[in-house]
């Protein structure tokens, strides 16, 4: 159960319907996290690193990260975070 995280184009961003996803925003800290279901997301700002037992993903502005369904992870914001975000398939 590894995460995904990439650089996409526009045109993706856009296939994607990203401008209509909410938002959310975090402060510098640190915290666990379980996915209870898939969350795809895109980083407008900030820098996070996520750790757990299949490896480490260091994610800042313009990555789109895919988390899977049933990932127990360490999140470590180092520099506040603003995202959209999207649940589900």
């Amino acid at each position: 159960m590894k995460a995904l995280v990439e650089k996409p184009d526009g045109k993706k961003l856009d296939s994607l319907g990203i401008k209509s996803w909410p938002q959310w925003t975090c402060g510098v800290s640190k915290f666990d996290w379980f996915y209870d279901e898939k969350e795809t997301c895109y980083f407008y700002e900030g820098k996070v690193t996520v750790s757990s037992a299949e490896g480490k993903w260091k994610i800042g502005p313009g990555d789109l990260a895919v988390f899977p369904k049933g990932l127990k992870c360490v999140w470590e914001v180092s520099v506040p975070v603003r995202k959209a975000y999207k649940f589900g398939d």
